[in-house]
């Protein structure tokens, strides 16, 4: 029987979560309905990134996320999804490896960035 040193494979899509504060006139102007997801295309997701504030940006996806979750109970896993080679598949490629999953997978050169979960917190009035 030949050995492996991985326990788990994972293929998924390669998301980045992107954090950031916004208050309530930021959304208004952009449309956005608080406690809602909407779906759009890569050119409003650019958009609406260069507008936001500060932000957090870790590693997601729901297979990342759970070969994140492997490693972390020490287990040994490999991650196979798509990242561009731009800041957030830069960000990506640091974060899942850092947790120590690996990721051999090469970073695409041309075509859509690396995809990008946009999240604005805003402040309930008991929190201000």
């Amino acid at each position: 029987m030949t050995q492996t040193n991985i326990d788990v494979v994972g293929i998924g899509n390669a998301i980045v979560d992107v954090i950031a504060h916004a208050d309530d006139a930021f959304l208004a102007r952009e449309a956005l309905i608080k406690g809602t997801m909407t779906l759009i295309d890569a050119e409003r997701a650019e958009a609406l990134y260069r507008m936001m504030g500060p932000a957090v940006e870790i590693s997601g996806g729901s297979v990342g996320n759970t070969m994140a979750g492997l490693a972390s109970l020490g287990g040994r896993g490999a991650y196979i999804g798509k990242v561009r080679d731009d800041l957030l598949g830069k960000i990506y490629r640091h974060d899942i490896t850092a947790v120590g999953v690996r990721f051999d997978t090469p970073a695409a050169t041309s075509g859509p960035g690396t995809a990008r979960c946009l999240i604005l917190v805003t402040r309930t009035d008991s929190a201000r």
